[in-house]
């Protein structure tokens, strides 16, 4: 219970605390001061004794002091008893002032060249970087927040302005592109690689099959072929031989990788590739082609997809949940450049110098190109305040301080009337 009321204290509650308590002190010492010069008035009446004169010149002395060190100190804040007597309440009526004067004051002797260049070039922000990323807590709130902006930026991104970017972008390179070149360059890649072998492995293996499952369909289109007069029989033989023909030709073809007709096929396609590459014969065919099949209306469609697509996966990877222990890759690999960034600014002497030197001749120079405007924020910022408001502030950084001259000016007044008495009986 104590713990929860003490933490429950702000700094300015305690300022206004420590300030009751001085005023208090202080306006205590002005009534003891005024009770013993009215008691030494009245003994001195009824008997007096030489010690009281000196008394009742000390208490007299200390009420003077108490008096005009009170005035002084309440007319910087307030009206005197609330009196409107001239030159009172100051701050409030000077608050223009003052904020202009003390912008003045921090811009000239706070941030003037001599003053902040031991600062900067003492500034090691790698070495202070390094040892903040190197924590893993920092890491994770560094990774949350980044995350998170990213989040917010996919989010509130316009996706018709987002595909209508990558359709522009697409059509710029599709326009650039010449397929010619592309597709012999590809054409030549798959004969290299024997990808033509294995397509032409792969249809003859289907042909055979075609074949050994069509023979009906042979012997049909031979008898209708033939004559009238040639028997049936001829016609089934005939049919059978031209289909175990082409089946034992297809065979020899798929067994033979030397094959004439692979070797002519291959050459042909070594030929149509050069034509493509080297050649414009057909590449207006192609551009006609490639025009119809993408049209500005589908490209629109096909990057409004690829954009919903890159969009779902970003964000499936930016859904960064540290206190769950939800992880993507995408976080991952960030936790650990930033990682591999922290142990750089720690160990590589040459970066952590060029970081440093860096960010001190940028920040000394944007310190001092807008220490003016530093000045305008403070002038402008007091001057914005209530002329109450102010004094109140002011009173509670410095209004402790000033009741101690109230109670030494009730002492030290108090030892000149003392002072003063003694000299006057002396002489």
């Amino acid at each position: 219970m104590f713990i929860t009321m003490a933490s429950s204290i702000t700094p300015d509650r305690t300022k206004e605390w420590q300030l009751k308590k001085h005023k208090t002190l202080a306006t205590f010492c002005l009534v003891l001061m005024a009770v013993i010069y009215l008691l030494m008035v009245f003994m001195m009446k009824k008997s007096p004794q030489a010690w009281m004169g000196f008394v009742r010149a000390f208490a007299e002395a200390g009420v003077v002091g108490a008096l005009a060190d009170w005035f002084a100190v309440t007319a910087l804040f307030h009206h005197p008893m609330g009196l409107p007597i001239p030159h009172t309440n100051l701050i409030e009526r000077r608050k223009a002032a003052i904020g202009s004067n003390l912008g003045g004051f921090v811009v000239d002797n706070f941030l003037n060249p001599a003053a902040l260049r031991p600062y900067f070039e003492k500034l090691d922000v790698a070495t202070m970087a390094g040892n903040y990323l190197a924590a893993s807590g920092n890491r994770s709130l560094l990774l949350e927040e980044i995350m998170k902006m990213a989040t917010e930026l996919l989010e509130n991104t316009d996706d018709e302005a987002a595909a209508g970017f990558l359709k522009d972008k697409g059509q710029d390179l599709l326009e650039t592109v010449r397929l010619g070149p592309t597709l012999g360059s590809a054409l030549d890649m798959l004969v290299a690689q024997g990808q033509d072998q294995r397509l032409m492995d792969y249809l003859l293996e289907k042909l055979k099959i075609y074949i050994a499952e069509n023979e009906d369909l042979v012997r049909a289109r031979v008898k209708k072929e033939s004559g009238f007069l040639v028997p049936g029989f001829v016609d089934n033989m005939l049919a059978n031989r031209i289909t175990v023909g082409l089946a034992n030709y297809v065979h020899e073809i798929h067994e033979t990788p030397d094959h004439p007709l692979r070797k002519e096929i291959r050459g042909r396609l070594s030929a149509l590739s050069s034509d493509l590459r080297h050649t414009d014969k057909y590449e207006a065919d192609l551009q006609q082609l490639k025009a119809g099949l993408i049209s500005p209306s589908q490209l629109q469609g096909y990057a409004m997809m690829a954009w919903q697509y890159l969009k779902d996966m970003l964000l499936q990877e930016l859904s960064y949940h540290p206190k769950s222990g939800q992880t993507t890759k995408l976080s991952r690999y960030i936790d650990r450049q930033i990682l591999e960034l922290s142990d750089r600014l720690k160990t590589d002497a040459t970066m952590a110098e060029k970081v440093n030197n860096w960010t001190r001749i940028n920040a000394y120079r944007l310190t001092l190109r807008n220490r003016q405007r530093v000045g305008e924020l403070i002038s402008r910022t007091v001057g914005g305040w209530q002329g109450k408001d102010l004094s109140e502030k002011l009173e509670l950084e410095v209004g402790k301080d000033l009741q101690f001259i109230r109670i030494n000016g009730t002492v030290v007044g108090g030892l000149v009337g003392l002072l003063i008495y003694s000299l006057t009986l002396l002489l």
